[in-house]
């Protein structure tokens, strides 16, 4: 009776799963590698700029925001081209793509800041092309009432590939020397080489989901249509409040590298614990939003954000610090970064699914290269704990604003 009730358990547990749909786990395995990649230049990018180049923090500020949201309109562009053409998948081929190469620009950039903002540029623009094709092929893939749990699946994926990409290039610095000059080209280099793995599995693995194709033909007009919905406007008003009380993941290790002096060598690891904490929880996350609701697991995921910041300015300090900081840090991605696509797709038409998902996006983009630009002034006029306590104080005044602006309206 017993390995029988536990049989059916196991069995409704793969069941579950394979509801999220093969294509899921193909887009997930293309993250993954994507995401070694990506996250080995991340992991180094902070160190390189301020310690490498003496970047000032406001100078930082700036790249930052440009490295998440100086091309969010783009977002739009590759959204509604994927809609009109619905060949969501080719439209995602090229912006990975498109970040691959740039893996190969920063060798060519140099010490030049101008011509490292502009490889940056180029691989937010892949960024900015393929996210929302490739979120809306979840949504495509995956019934409506197990998004949350597909988001989830598909983000811890990713996260396996984020927790692996500073190990990585961890990796790389002490093969190379981590006070070499080229050990940051050796970096770029093995990040090149990954991310075009990832791109051919996306050619060979992931199957387009060709909508039907609508009476009314998509068009700008039907785009801008979107925002006459209440539900999407509401939830523009939130991601972008949402996007202004987040600072980025680079001032986050930057403020624990000035608090506990860390070495260059192992800076890349404050990555790895937050993609620890990350990769364990999205899944059960993800699960939870599907059987609780989803805003409220994505107000708790900016309550875990609030308290890293408190922790950031308070006196802990030491291993609980680092402990603690990065596991909620971790906590915040996975309660937020699925689950809030989650709850955008079912308020989007199927024809226009891309295009207002990357609505969504641009606009928690463009308040994020807001909110990072004036963190880095911040800091560099009123110094790093000031700075982070009024982030905290923001983060927790973003939580009581989207709650009003999402919370479901009750019949009068």
């Amino acid at each position: 009776m017993y390995l029988a009730t536990i049989g059916r358990r196991e069995h409704a547990a793969k069941g579950k799963l394979s509801a999220v749909g093969a294509n899921v786990f193909a887009l997930g395995a293309v993250s993954l590698v994507t995401d070694v990649s990506s996250e080995m230049v991340t992991a180094v990018l902070p160190v390189y700029l301020v310690l490498g180049l003496h970047l000032s923090p406001a100078a930082y500020g700036l790249f930052d925001g440009l490295y998440t949201g100086a091309t969010a309109l783009l977002r739009i562009v590759g959204g509604y081209v994927a809609d009109r053409v619905r060949r969501r998948k080719a439209v995602a081929g090229v912006g990975y793509a498109l970040s691959a190469v740039a893996k190969l620009g920063l060798l060519a950039a140099g010490a030049s800041a101008a011509a490292i903002g502009a490889v940056i540029t180029l691989d937010r623009t892949g960024k900015g092309l393929r996210t929302a094709p490739r979120d809306a092929l979840i949504t495509l893939s995956a019934p409506e009432p197990l998004l949350g749990r597909a988001f989830g699946v598909h983000r811890a994926m990713d996260s396996v590939g984020a927790f692996a990409g500073p190990l990585v290039a961890l990796a790389v610095l002490a093969a190379v020397g981590a006070t070499d000059p080229a050990a940051f080209d050796a970096v770029f280099v093995v990040s090149f080489c990954v991310a075009a793995i990832g791109v051919l599995l996306l050619v060979l693995f992931v199957r387009d989901r060709r909508t039907p194709r609508p009476a009314n033909p998509v068009s700008p007009k039907a785009a801008v249509a979107l925002l006459r919905g209440h539900g999407v406007r509401r939830l523009l008003v939130a991601a972008c409040v949402l996007g202004l009380a987040t600072v980025g993941d680079g001032f986050v290790y930057l403020l624990l590298q000035h608090k506990e002096d860390v070495a260059t060598g192992w800076f890349p690891l404050l990555a790895v614990g937050t993609n620890l904490s990350y990769l364990l929880l999205a899944a059960p996350l993800g699960a939870l939003a599907d059987r609780v609701g989803r805003l409220p697991v994505v107000l708790g995921g900016y309550g875990a954000l609030a308290l890293v910041y408190l922790l950031l300015a308070g006196p802990v300090s030491g291993w609980p610090l680092f402990a603690l900081s990065l596991a909620l840090y971790g906590a915040f991605y996975a309660a937020t970064d699925g689950v809030l696509m989650a709850l955008a797709g079912p308020l989007l038409p199927e024809s226009l699914r891309t295009t207002g998902i990357s609505l969504v996006q641009t606009a928690q983009a463009l308040a994020y290269f807001t909110s990072s630009v004036l963190f880095g002034l911040a800091w560099q006029f009123w110094g790093p704990e000031p700075a982070i306590g009024v982030a905290a104080g923001a983060a927790v005044v973003a939580i009581g604003v989207t709650f009003v602006v999402l919370a479901p309206r009750r019949a009068a």
